[in-house]
């Protein structure tokens, strides 16, 4: 069986280096806001070409504290693309805000550029994108929006480590731009881990306030924070990986190209390739197909594991309605097209840094014997 994903053989490279980190941590006997921390901060800033990065809990956690730190008035719109993962909407929501869907690009699947004004009211404040499945959203038409209508831009890169636009890396864009080090990402820790990076000291600053229940002194509290901080061992765990990020990205690359190279199946339909210009890490390698179902359950037959990203549309769920009514607020359309038909068609192939290229190679002839 060709694993989707398989956590243990991905990091076994790392395992030697891992345990000596984690005795280390063990024995220094701090475990919060420490050392490892603040090098991890320092290493991934560097990294991205970022003046600052501030390490929290998660990603949904970086999120919620780049809004909060805005200090928007309450109940501002934030556009945000109407496909993207539940967490870029309920960070609006947590943060008391109310997210306007926007719909995608059906060739790149981010947030599609054209449609931003149109949903642009008295009321909007901030626009937060989203790098989905590791390519890079087009910025430069994102950014004149922003500043003709003086709006916010975030990023969310949970999807994206190391991605660039035109030879910058993603999350030097917006004000503040959330990442998540899921064990999954092309970056990932061994449990849940977050940052948000800037190139803004003020709110660098904030950021780390908030994070700290809105403490810069120990028990002198000056705004109402929360506790959510990068602890010390998965930091040490993310500074060993980082060594090996740009290697986890180029094997990545390499398996697409092969994917790109190898489907010939007329029923899947392949993602866009990327412009001269934008460098796609594929944290997701998503195909769509009419009959995905059909295609993930023969996959499957024929020993490839596969997921969806994602089964559920934001609008349709459960959480979506219980947020409007709390609220007082509903979406300005009930129905999304373009996000339902990505949703609906999308299959994510197998592309870790624990696959081979012979495994994809197989993959690829299971796929074209597809009918």
């Amino acid at each position: 069986m060709i694993e989707y994903e398989n956590l243990k053989k991905a990091n076994e490279v790392f395992f030697s280096e891992l345990a000596q980190s984690a005795k280390d941590v063990i024995e220094s006997g701090w475990y919060i806001l420490g050392q490892n921390v603040h090098k991890f901060e320092e290493e991934f800033a560097r990294f991205n070409g970022s003046k600052y990065c501030v390490g929290v809990a998660n990603g949904l956690d970086a999120l919620i504290l780049s809004i909060v730190a805005l200090e928007l008035p309450p109940k501002s719109e934030i556009i945000v693309p109407s496909n993207t993962y539940i967490a870029t909407i309920l960070a609006i929501l947590h943060a008391g805000h109310i997210p306007v869907f926007v719909e995608p690009d059906m060739a790149t699947y981010n947030i599609n550029p054209n449609r931003i004004k149109a949903k642009i009211t008295k009321n909007t404040k901030a626009i937060q994108i989203v790098h989905l499945y590791g390519r890079p959203c087009e910025m430069d038409q994102i950014l004149s929006i922003a500043r003709k209508y003086d709006l916010f831009v975030l990023e969310d890169c949970a999807q994206a480590h190391g991605a660039e636009y035109k030879d910058i890396k993603i999350g030097n864009f917006g004000i503040l731009n959330s990442f998540s080090f899921y064990p999954t990402k092309n970056l990932g820790c061994l449990g849940d881990g977050g940052a948000v990076v800037t190139n803004d000291s003020v709110y660098a600053d904030k950021i780390r306030e908030l994070r700290n229940y809105g403490s810069k002194v120990k028990y002198y509290n000056n705004v109402i924070g929360y506790n959510s901080r990068l602890d010390e061992m998965q930091a040490a765990f993310l500074s060993i990986k980082l060594r090996k990020l740009d290697e986890i990205n180029h094997h990545k690359k390499k398996l697409a190209k092969l994917y790109f190279e190898g489907i010939k199946n007329p029923t899947i339909l392949l993602p866009s390739r990327d412009k001269d210009y934008e460098k796609n890490v594929f944290h997701i390698f998503p195909v769509r197909c009419k009959d995905r179902d059909k295609l993930k359950s023969y996959l499957f037959e024929h020993g490839v594991k596969t997921e969806v990203h994602y089964p559920v549309p934001p609008h349709h769920q459960k959480a979506m309605s219980e947020a409007s009514l709390k609220n007082n607020w509903k979406p300005d359309n009930i129905s999304f097209p373009i996000s339902e038909e990505i949703h609906g068609t999308e299959l994510s192939l197998p592309i870790s840094f624990a696959h081979s290229e012979d495994e994809i190679s197989q993959v690829i002839g299971i796929i074209n014997r597809f009918q």
